[in-house]
C-alpha cells in the first residue's frame, strides 16, 4: 500500500501501489502543463476532495520495491476523468486492450 501525501504533509492518501503508480503519471502530465483539477479519493465512510495545483507540493511513497507495468489503457481513462468537470475519481482498471482507442480520447 503506497501514501500520496498533499501539500505540507497535513493529507495523506493510502492508495495501493499499482493505482498510485498510474495517478503519478497522470498528476505528473496534468500539472506539467500547468493544468489544476479537483482529485476526489473514497476512504472508508469518506470521500475527500482536493484542488491539486503545481504550487501544491506532493510526495509519491511506495510501498513494494518493483516499478509495476503501467496499462496504458488505464492511464488514459485517468485523464480523461482528470479532464472531465468533476474531476479525478480512480477508475476501475480495464483489461489491456479492452478500451478502444476511440472511447479512450474521448
Amino acid at each position: 500500500m503506497g501514501k500520496l501525501v498533499y501539500g505540507s504533509g497535513n493529507r495523506s492518501f493510502d492508495i495501493e501501489d499499482r493505482a498510485l503508480a498510474h495517478l503519478r503519471v497522470v498528476f505528473m502530465n496534468k500539472l506539467r502543463r500547468g493544468e489544476p483539477f479537483m482529485f476526489h479519493h473514497t476512504e472508508p465512510h469518506v470521500t475527500c476532495t482536493v484542488w491539486t495545483h503545481p504550487a501544491v507540493p506532493l510526495v509519491f511513497q511506495f510501498h513494494g520495491s518493483r516499478q509495476p507495468t503501467l496499462n496504458r489503457e488505464w492511464v488514459e481513462a485517468l485523464m480523461q476523468e482528470a479532464s472531465s468537470p468533476n474531476g479525478l475519481r480512480l477508475v476501475p482498471e480495464p483489461a489491456p486492450g479492452s478500451v478502444a482507442l476511440a472511447d479512450a480520447v474521448g
